[in-house]
């Protein structure tokens, strides 16, 4: 019973990500796969692992021939703990036999959304108001990058959080 309550905790913490629905940033429209077994879960192709028989107390991994996969929103703190970096989009995905059926969502700019999105989401004071919010997550990570038009000789700023904010949010 006390591992089905732990299971339950964190499968419905991998769900926090959807939590990005009802906030100030842009929709997420997700896309549908239907095929032959492409798309990993979140890097490798989904698969099982089993007791290797030869050397007792190794797994090897064997390719699934049925099963869901849940995958939650990657993501990881590199030098500190606002030093946001994306890794992989959530991910539905049902494989049988050799078909995977997947629900992919991934958002356009995908790494600056999801490094925007966590930075309001996990590191802003949550008793301010959204305003309040976005000024702090804008001021903690800024999303300005900047590239270079070698036609025009020019530099290029683009800040991204223009891009996937709601118009009602800039």
């Amino acid at each position: 019973m006390r591992n089905l309550k732990y299971k339950l905790k964190y499968f419905i913490q991998s769900l926090r990500w959807m939590k990005v629905y009802f906030s100030p940033f842009k929709t997420i429209k997700p896309t549908l796969y239907c095929g032959k077994i492409a798309k990993g879960v979140p890097y490798f192709l989904p698969r099982k692992w089993v007791k290797n028989k030869e050397r007792p107390g190794y797994l090897y991994a064997i390719p699934k021939r049925f099963g869901f996969d849940f995958i939650s929103l990657g993501w990881k703190t590199k030098w500190s703990d606002a030093d946001i970096r994306h890794e992989w989009s959530p991910i539905w995905s049902l494989v049988f036999f050799r078909w995977q059926i997947a629900v992919l969502f991934v958002p356009e700019n995908d790494c600056h959304f999801w490094e925007c999105w966590i930075t309001y989401e996990y590191y802003t004071d949550k008793t301010k108001s959204v305003k309040d919010r976005l000024i702090q997550a804008r001021k903690e990570n800024p999303c300005i990058w900047t590239s270079w038009d070698k036609t025009n000789n020019k530099e290029i700023k683009t800040c991204y959080w223009d891009l996937i904010l709601k118009d009602k949010y800039k």
